[in-house]
């Protein structure tokens, strides 16, 4: 592929990243910003990701418009569909998990594939810390932002 593709490539995926991030932007807008008891309203996250994507999109337009990503490898031009059927077959199985297994066994499903997906061979290191990352998430929605989330087969744990 030539650099001229390749740019313009470039610049269609970071306006593109700069688009969703506005779009965003703008449904948060809409969102409550009343924060209760907790000081932080339904509208704090998707704020922080809309801001990221508006960053990140504009640094990739600037990156793209002034000569091309830098510091990026060459393009192979072949797609590897074994990390793509690693994280999607954990994003279906925890959507299949989460409803009867619980959070913390779906997350620790979910850590393992992705992990895999990105090349890591340590199923049982992965899956174990897929477990302790899904239980600290669970503890502190649960029990410090008293978000009600499924326990499932770990409802004697907690």
């Amino acid at each position: 592929m030539n650099r001229s593709a390749s740019r313009s490539k470039e610049l269609a995926l970071s306006l593109g990243i700069l688009a969703l991030g506005v779009a965003a932007a703008a449904v948060t807008a809409t969102l409550p910003g009343e924060g209760g008891y907790a000081g932080i309203g339904p509208n704090f996250i998707p704020a922080l990701v809309s801001a990221g994507l508006v960053l990140v999109g504009g640094w990739l337009t600037y990156e793209a418009a002034s000569g091309g990503w830098r510091g990026r490898p060459p393009h192979e031009g072949v797609f590897h569909a074994s990390p793509f059927v690693w994280i999607s077959a954990g994003l279906v199985t925890h959507m299949a998990l989460i409803g009867w297994a619980g959070f913390i066994v779906a997350g620790t499903v979910l850590f393992a594939c992705v992990a895999r997906g990105f090349g890591s061979h340590r199923l049982p290191w992965n899956a174990a810390l897929g477990l302790v990352l899904s239980t600290a998430m669970f503890v502190f929605f649960v029990k410090l932002l008293n978000v009600s989330l499924p326990a499932g087969w770990m409802r004697f744990l907690l």
